[in-house]
């Protein structure tokens, strides 16, 4: 193993798998902490999915703590700490403090973080995050049901979470190239441990910043910043294959938890392309579980050729008032459990290809069916690729981040499957 990632939910664990497969590396997915039942199978990189972007901060630290120590003493070289592109966290962690936990871990002197993946539409300038062409606090990243993020500072952001120095390596010294980057991180250095703030607004300046970080024991950031660390250790760039993933036959299934303004385009896309669709209410007098009861039944009635989408997305007024009325954590909770739910019971049932949106829904249906192994395969897009799972089970699923994807991927993901 060359580069051990520790990432802080499942969909941004698949992202960040494959940027490192574009790269040219054997990647394989795992999902929870390794064990001595469940060791970590042997590949150029291996990618460890927690669930810990929203756990409190100490259980967020040692599950990542445990992940990096199996990952270093299976001979990773290079640890990278995965979060979100939105850096989504809280002004008490998670980011902050298991970064200065793998820091301490690792012997690192200091930890570079940039989470800009200008694929995206991400970037970082003079230390702000910028989503598309405005501000993450003015973009409606900034509702996150869970994590809203409404200070674009990372530096202040991160400030928040930490009592570690944290400084900026400007946009100025970033477009100067590999040599530059080292040369600041080694100044910044000299006074201490340190947290860096990365400017980056292009592929290149990711590269540039892989290159720099060649010989970094840690180093943190969205998916992006994989892009220029196989090539330290001899990769080439694939080419881009328009080839399709083996996959098991069986129904194809949309199970969408998310409430990102992306994924409420992508459902009513779906819909009005006359796929047929059940919503879940969390504020609906009928119980989540019994209405969950329904979503089987219905689908039971549905044309098994065709795919199907069950979700409970809501605009932010609706998630707000659910949250209000079955408290902050509770909500989500129970969407989550009606999920996996029908997740298992679909499988059951013969359903073979899931589309997943939602970092927690992903990891709650994932954990369901019991999935641990992941293959990667094709890219559907930016940050979502299909994957196929090894073991027992036998399914094709793709964990879409909630922002992620185009108006119409619940329509056309289905094309690169065989």
């Amino acid at each position: 193993m060359l580069i051990g990632v520790i990432a802080d939910d499942l969909t941004g664990a698949t992202d960040v798998a494959l940027m490192l497969k574009r790269e040219g590396m054997r990647v394989v997915q795992c999902a929870g902490e390794p064990s001595a039942d469940r060791p970590l199978p042997e590949a150029d990189a291996v990618v460890i999915a927690l669930k810990s972007r929203t756990a409190p901060v100490g259980e967020a630290v040692a599950q990542s703590l445990a992940s990096s120590r199996a990952l270093r003493a299976e001979g990773a070289r290079q640890l990278l700490f995965k979060y979100c592109s939105t850096f989504d966290s809280t002004d008490q962690g998670n980011i902050g403090p298991v970064v200065e936990a793998l820091m301490a871990e690792s012997g690192a002197k200091s930890a570079v973080f940039c989470p800009a993946f200008p694929a995206n539409r991400r970037t970082v300038f003079q230390g702000h995050l910028f989503v598309g062409d405005v501000l993450l606090s003015d973009s409606p990243m900034r509702d996150h049901p869970v994590t809203p993020m409404r200070d674009p500072n990372l530096l202040r952001v991160l400030s928040r979470q930490t009592a570690m120095r944290v400084e900026l390596i400007p946009y100025s010294v970033i477009d100067q190239g590999p040599e530059a980057i080292a040369a600041a991180i080694a100044e910044r250095e000299k006074n201490g441990p340190v947290m860096l703030i990365c400017d980056a607004v292009s592929d290149r300046h990711l590269r540039d910043l892989g290159t720099a970080l060649r010989d970094a024991p840690l180093l943190t950031g969205g998916s992006g910043i994989a892009m220029g660390l196989p090539a330290n250790f001899g990769f080439t760039a694939q080419k881009a294959s328009a080839e399709k993933m083996d996959a098991p036959p069986g129904r194809c299934l949309v199970l969408a938890g998310s409430c990102s303004e992306a994924t409420r385009r992508q459902i009513a896309a779906a819909i009005a392309a006359g796929m047929p669709a059940y919503k879940l209410d969390p504020l609906a007098a009928e119980r989540l579980t019994d209405q969950a009861d329904g979503a089987m039944h219905w689908l039971a009635e549905q044309d098994a050729a065709k795919p199907a989408v069950i979700y409970a997305t809501a605009a932010p007024d609706a998630v707000a008032a659910a949250k209000q009325s079955l408290g902050p954590d509770e909500a989500g909770a129970q969407v989550e459990h009606a999920l996996s739910k029908i997740a298992t019971h679909a499988v059951e049932a013969g359903a073979r290809r899931l589309l997943v949106a939602g970092g927690e829904t992903s990891g709650a249906v994932v954990a369901a069916l019991n999935v641990t192994m992941l293959e990667i395969g094709p890219e559907i897009a930016p940050g979502v690729p299909w994957t196929r799972s090894i073991g027992a089970s036998d399914l094709a699923l793709a964990l879409k981040s909630g922002n992620f994807g185009a108006d119409d991927i619940f329509i056309k993901a289905w094309e690169l499957l065989a």
